[in-house]
This record gives structure tokens, sequence and C-alpha cells, in this order.
């Protein structure tokens, strides 16, 4: 943690980011990460290359962050990268490719999913925290820099969202104790859960309706399958963030252990891996267990990667093979 300490202290022009498909623990992150350089007089960026969801636009900050069109006319002349919640480089998306490998900036790793590849030039990486914000909790206090009530409301958002309302298995002592000194700090929970969980547009009420009407099970009982198409978010107008938290309605069903969000991306983009077919399109797949089962392992065999219990990964197929191939999952659990 020092050298990354040193490291931030000694730079001018910070980028930081997160992952594609951004939750509220990657969210919550770059934004508290960005104030607190900011109260430390560096010049920064802050980057996620998808649609910032609607439930976290409420966040400070949340303002701040651009896609590539925000930087892509702009020198690359950072001196560090903080890459935050990212189990590995490429999971920020096209910058990856597009601009670091011509680029001398030091890249810190901030994360702690378990499938994390070590990549970057300092990592702090603890799979032990119920978030990564959790960690940039700690980081942030290392640095002697105050909790204000906005880093509060950030590392809060990280924490309550990353660990389902305290109701995952990766809740720890922490989570409560840290989002205890964060409503000491400012935070009033029952505003960051309103704009959270307290309301939806009609048209993700139309999804959802959609989204359960596609639930599939295999034949054992154990998989449960969700199936969230381009054609269904153009129907109920709504965007890909909207599918977010459905796959829960499918995890919770009885019996089931193993739950999947089958995902597509809008205009089939996205880096993903391939098992082409004629009618192939590209997708999001998004896996949840009762913890019996190590989604993680799954998603790192087709390119992905997460936690025991949450995890996911991109891949291009055609939607039959898709499914073919995680009912084929069920066979042994």
């Amino acid at each position: 943690m020092d050298q990354i300490i040193q490291c931030l202290r000694s730079s001018e022009n910070v980028l930081l980011a997160s992952h594609v498909n951004p939750d509220g623990d990657a969210i919550g992150s770059l934004t508290a990460m960005g104030l607190c350089l900011d109260r430390l007089g560096k010049k920064t960026t802050l980057y996620n290359e998808s649609r910032i969801p609607a439930v976290y636009r409420f966040l400070p900050w949340a303002h701040r962050i651009v896609s590539e069109s925000g930087i892509q006319n702009s020198e690359f002349d950072y001196d560090a990268a903080v890459i935050l919640d990212c189990g590995d480089f490429q999971r920020i998306g096209d910058l990856a490719e597009l601009r670091f490998p011509t680029s001398d900036c030091r890249i810190i790793n901030i994360d702690h999913h378990v499938t994390n590849t070590h990549f970057g030039d300092y990592q702090l990486i603890d799979t032990s925290a119920c978030a990564t914000a959790e960690i940039v909790c700690r980081l942030i206090k290392r640095m002697g820099v105050p909790i204000t009530r906005d880093i509060a409301i950030c590392i809060y958002t990280g924490i309550f969202t990353d660990t389902g309302s305290f109701r995952f298995s990766n809740t720890n002592k922490a989570a409560f104790e840290i989002c205890d000194e964060m409503v000491s700090a400012g935070v009033e929970p029952y505003v960051v859960a309103r704009n959270v969980y307290g309301t939806y547009s009609l048209g993700r009420i139309r999804l959802l309706n959609l989204a359960l009407d596609s639930i599939e099970i295999s034949d054992n009982g154990r998989l449960s399958m969700m199936t969230v198409t381009q054609e269904i978010m153009d129907e109920t107008g709504t965007h890909s963030e909207d599918a977010d938290g459905l796959i829960n309605y499918a995890r919770r069903i009885k019996d089931v252990k193993l739950a999947v969000l089958i995902k597509e991306f809008p205009n089939g983009n996205t880096s993903a891996s391939s098992v082409a077919g004629s009618d192939s399109g590209k997708f999001h797949v998004s896996l949840r267990s009762d913890g019996s089962v190590d989604v993680a392992k799954i998603a790192s065999d087709f390119g992905g990667g997460g936690h025991r219990t949450a995890a996911g990964f991109n891949i291009e197929a055609s939607v039959t093979d898709l499914k073919h191939k995680m009912f084929h999952l069920s066979e042994n659990i």
C-alpha cells in the first residue's frame, strides 16, 4: 500500500477507471477515489466505457465520469492509472487496447475478486474484502485524507450494493463497521436505499415481466436461466443497466443451485470470447449460486471471473448454443 500511496502522491494527472457494465461498487469506488485525489490537488479523469446506471447517478461526482469520447481527443499524458474493481485489465473495455500499449503511465490495480490476474505495476488486492469500496476506504484513511460526507456516500453505496444490502455471503464484520462509520460521516441510509432500490421506471417493470416469462429450468431443477435480448429491451424502452438485479429472481427459485442471466449487448458491442455460429451475437452471462457451486471457476473457463457465488463473462455465440452450454452445467450440480 505504501508504494501505491507514494505513486499517487508523486503523480499530477491520474486516470481512474472501473469495469464495463458498472455496479454500485465499481461506481462507488471510482467516485470515492476521485474525490480523495481531488482533495490532494491532483488532476483526475474518471472513466467508464458504459452508460452509468440511473440508480447510481445520485452519487457525488457521478456526473464527472466520462466515456471514451470524453478523452479520445486529449493527450494521454497520465502519470498513473488506478483500475478499480476489475479482475483483469481488459475489464475496462476498449481503452485497454486503444491507449495503454503506447503509454508509460503506472498502473495501480485495486480489487477484491478471487480471479484477479494481478495485472499492473502495483496491486492492492484483498479477496477477503466485502467490496472494492472497503479497500478504497482503507487506502483513503492511510493517505490521511478525511472521510467527507461525499466520500462516505460513495463508500457506503459500494459496500451496501456489493453485499446485496448485507444479505450476501461476502458480508463481513468490516462491512458493518465501515458503514457505521460512513453514517457517522453524514450518510443517510434511507436516501441511498431509496435511490438504489426505491423506484423503477414503467419500462423496467415491463422488462421484469418479460424476463420472468423467459425463465427456463433444467431437468434436475437445480439450474434456472433467464434471457434478456436486445429485442426485449427495445420493446420495453430500457437499457442494459435496467437488467441489473434481475438474476436474483431466478436465483431465489426453490431448489435452484445455479442461476444464469443471458443478456445481449446492444449492437453486439463488446469484447467477447467466441464460440461462433451463423446466428451468433454478443452476450454478457451473469452467474449466481447458493454457495454450493463455484461460479468464479465456471466464469474463468469462459474467459471471465468474479467470486465464488457471483461471477460473469462475455461471449459471442448463438443463443441456442449458449443455452445448451449453460444447461450442460446442471449435469454437475
